[in-house]
């Protein structure tokens, strides 16, 4: 049976742990008020259905509560239940960036994507991939203002992870959802874990992105991957040097052998090096693991002209 986390944030805002895998603290949701109603960040993947469900209903909010329903990018950790909730959250509208919309409507790239990525696992991972329905989605392109009990939620566009991803600003809770913008940061660890997935990752944008959640001035800074960071907002700053340093490691490591397993050694030795006091938390390799980010910068080498020839 899924078990239902649910904890309080301030100004009846909720972190929903969606346990997935069985796992505590690695997927979260978000359930903000609204005046009459609820809005809901993130649905997780399909695996994590019956924990969403119980985590809302252990908040104490009926599912018919539930009106609108944000996703920060359609990856499957974030947003593979979408179409799976939905008949069960009925009066929900449903919400994510305009590139991804159609994907959400038409799984089919996605399902591809994710079997290509994971092979057999997958199903295990994100299960059953729905449609989503499309009377009931709707597209954000980021400058969107959706009111929320004493304040509004911004929609603020954040590609560099995607070209699809957005973070939300919670003006009340001076609070920034950051998706996977802002890397991965599990609770207790002391690691600002790169996400950098092949294969739309644009460096260049991504920086441009925590630029853009920086001058929110956040009070409060919540992962998806998992919940408030300790140290708030200085995470946005720190971010940056984090991508750069793995980015360089990974670039040294291509130019010596352009072999997705090589560069994955490389990242891996360079990671425990660098918290050699703390060994690292399997946790953060079922969501970002060292071979994504390998496949994610050489695809970012390759299609800038960093690898081979002439290159810079």
């Amino acid at each position: 049976m899924a078990r239902a986390a649910v904890r309080e944030l301030g100004e009846g805002r909720q972190l929903l742990d969606l346990d997935f895998r069985d796992t505590e603290g690695l997927v979260a949701a978000y359930l903000l008020p609204e005046e009459e109603g609820f809005t809901l960040i993130e649905t997780g993947p399909s695996t994590c259905r019956e924990a969403l469900l119980s985590a809302i209903d252990r908040a104490g909010v009926a599912r018919e509560e539930v009106r609108h329903v944000f996703v920060t990018h359609i990856h499957l950790d974030h947003a593979g239940g979408l179409g799976a909730v939905a008949e069960s959250l009925p009066r929900a509208k449903f919400y994510a960036h305009e590139i991804g919309v159609p994907h959400l409507v038409d799984p089919t790239r996605l399902i591809a994507s994710a079997r290509r990525a994971w092979g057999p696992a997958s199903d295990s991972l994100w299960g059953v991939i729905a449609p989503a329905p499309a009377a009931r989605l709707f597209s954000l392109k980021g400058g969107e203002h959706f009111p929320l009990r004493d304040g509004e939620l911004r929609v603020i566009a954040t590609p560099g992870h995607a070209r699809h991803h957005l973070a939300f600003f919670d003006s009340r809770l001076r609070a920034i959802f950051t998706g996977d913008g802002a890397g991965v940061r599990l609770e207790h660890s002391p690691r600002l874990r790169p996400a950098v997935p092949p294969p739309e990752l644009d460096l260049e944008a991504l920086f441009a992105s925590l630029e853009a959640m920086r001058r929110t001035d956040p009070r409060l800074v919540l992962f998806s991957h998992f919940g408030p960071s300790p140290d708030g907002a200085a995470d946005l700053g720190r971010y940056r040097g984090v991508v750069e340093q793995w980015r360089d490691v990974a670039l040294a490591a291509a130019r010596e052998r352009p072999d997705p397993e090589f560069v994955t050694k490389r990242l891996r030795e360079y990671d425990i090096a660098t918290f050699e006091a703390t060994p690292p938390d399997e946790r953060e390799s079922i969501i970002s693991g060292y071979e994504l980010a390998a496949r994610g910068f050489l695809r970012y080498f390759e299609t800038h002209g960093l690898l081979g020839p002439g290159a810079a």
